[in-house]
């Protein structure tokens, strides 16, 4: 009886044991998402969820106050946090608008302070003006898919959608009538705190991230790890931002264009090669950029080089290294295995496709700029330019002109002329050309004009 009742002291100990180390010693991994979406953002997510996992945490908070950003960025963080396998929760702390009510509904659960919202996600240009409906309609089908995504409950009886997709499409386009809301087909959806816990969209109000795991997810033991973005994940941030990339490509194509037309190492190959520097580096970091894409590239400069120095004409060298050139700037943008795209979406191939035109674009503009100012006393690269002019007040002599007075009168010839020779006018001797037969010592000739310095004869005759 004394060993039966210790077995069940000892099990006991063991459930209490196992049941205490279930909800002790909890990590909590906490990422700010406090800007607008973009590369930086981007970064900071990612990094912030490879921390978390190296760290073994049990969960996700992400701190977020934005008026959203980046269409693309957005749907990779979106992506990112729909493939990772523990719990991810959202804290709006006061804002998830646009892209971010895009990140907020890819999370698993939702948690509001009083007087936060979370919507208007209506795809818009910089300037705030909605683009056309195809950008829309992406939108659409991508916020649709993500509420989709945390399937469905019980309720009353019925199955429903945890978070409503017709909810989530209204949040982008004010066509969308939503019944439970009410038949409002003018403006956009965009959700209260309160309005969010009503229709699915926030699971409870919460003051502080604290809360969230102390009484929503009821951690007894528990720490909170926040992780800081470093200066070089902003800086690899702004550096892979499509806009910069932009203008990487620009210096990159204007720099290899003015050093190939004034040949030594100046500040065009110096510009270019800081530019291909700073390109490349954050793509290779990050895993976009491979070994071969970046050999391609300086492949593709020799080649052109060559094209112009070695190999007469213009021919196969000069355009394989400039399709070398592209390929590897638009590839490095991408991940790919040799020419396999699959771990890319299609609007991440647009907008690095997109980036290199408008690169390339800015390029061709560049030059045409720069070209037309280099000449200039002022303008750029004005000392690689010859701006000497050759004044007659400064002691300056052109080719006289004074034998232009002489044409039309009469001479004789002085030296036999075959063609050129001597002529004697007024006791002045001068050179002259003949313009036609070989003319003999004493025959009269007429001066019929002056050109490049030199006096054109012919026999006179009473005809002339």
């Amino acid at each position: 009886m004394i060993k039966f009742r210790n077995k069940i002291v000892f099990l006991l100990l063991l459930l209490s044991f196992s049941f205490a180390t279930c909800y002790a010693n909890k990590l909590v991994f906490q990422i700010p998402l406090e800007d607008e979406v973009g590369s930086t953002t981007w970064r900071y997510i990612n990094k912030g969820l490879l921390a978390a996992k190296e760290n073994n945490a049990d969960c996700v908070i992400i701190n977020m106050n934005t008026y959203g950003g980046s269409l693309e960025y957005a749907d990779s963080i979106r992506t990112s946090i729909l493939n990772f396998d523990k719990p991810i929760y959202a804290y709006i702390n006061n804002n998830a608008a646009s892209a971010g009510a895009l990140i907020a509904i890819a999370c698993d659960s939702i948690y509001m302070r009083a007087g936060a919202s979370i919507g208007a996600a209506t795809v818009v240009n910089g300037s705030g003006e909605v683009l056309p409906d195809k950008y829309q309609s992406y939108m659409r089908s991508i916020i649709r898919a993500t509420a989709e995504s945390h399937g469905k409950i019980k309720k009353d009886s019925t199955l429903k959608w945890l978070r409503d997709p017709l909810i989530a499409e209204a949040m982008v386009d004010p066509r969308t009538i939503v019944p439970e809301i009410g038949d409002d087909s003018i403006r956009v959806v965009t959700l209260t705190t309160q309005e969010a816990i009503k229709y699915g969209f926030c699971e409870g109000q919460v003051n502080s991230i604290n809360e969230i795991p102390a009484k929503h997810l009821k951690y007894k033991d528990y720490k909170i790890e926040k992780y800081t973005p470093t200066f070089w994940d902003t800086l690899f941030g702004f550096l892979t931002n499509p806009g910069f990339q932009a203008i990487l490509i620009m210096i990159i194509i204007g720099g290899i264009y003015f050093e190939l037309q004034t040949p030594g190492m100046g500040f065009p190959s110096a510009a270019a090669i800081i530019a291909a520097i700073l390109y490349f580096i954050p793509l290779y970091m990050d895993g976009s950029a491979q070994d071969w894409e970046i050999i391609i590239f300086f492949v593709g400069v020799i080649s052109l080089v060559l094209e112009i120095f070695v190999i007469p004409g213009w021919g196969i060298a000069g355009i394989l290294g400039i399709i070398l050139i592209l390929i590897s700037l638009l590839f490095s943008m991408l991940n790919n295995s040799f020419f396999d795209f699959n771990g890319n979406s299609s609007f991440e191939i647009y907008t690095s496709l997109a980036t290199l035109i408008v690169g390339l674009i800015l390029g061709v503009a560049l030059i045409i700029y720069l070209s037309h100012k280099i000449g200039s006393k002022k303008g750029f690269m004005r000392h690689t330019a010859l701006h000497l002019e050759q004044n007659i007040e400064d002691g300056y002599i052109g080719v006289p002109s004074d034998l232009a007075q002489y044409v039309g009168m009469t001479a004789t010839a002085l030296t036999v002329l075959r063609p050129s020779g001597k002529i004697k006018i007024n006791n002045i001797i001068l050179d002259a050309v003949s313009l036609n037969e070989f003319i003999e010592p004493g025959t009269k000739v007429k001066i019929l004009k002056y050109e490049n310095s030199q006096l054109y004869v012919t026999t006179y005759n009473t005809d002339n």
